[in-house]
């Protein structure tokens, strides 16, 4: 099953993962704004690095979740 299928799948039938979903998008759009700087001070650099953390780790639940339902689909 594609990924692409199974994240649709799951955001719109898991609120769990549709939560998940929604926090990485919400730390993405926080971390855009770092982007453009060409400057950032240490609590600016403190908190990108954060944000980054947080991301990554909403994102490896996420594929825990895709993971799991990929092999719940395979074994029904």
């Amino acid at each position: 099953m594609d990924e692409h299928v199974v994240k649709e799948y799951l955001r719109n039938n898991s609120d769990d993962f549709r939560e998940l979903f929604e926090q990485h998008q919400t730390y993405e759009t926080e971390l855009r704004q770092f982007t453009h700087r060409s400057y950032l001070s240490a609590q600016e650099q403190f908190r990108q690095t954060e944000l980054k953390k947080k991301k990554l780790a909403l994102k490896d639940q996420m594929q825990l979740m895709i993971n799991d339902h990929r092999s719940q689909a395979v074994n029904n």
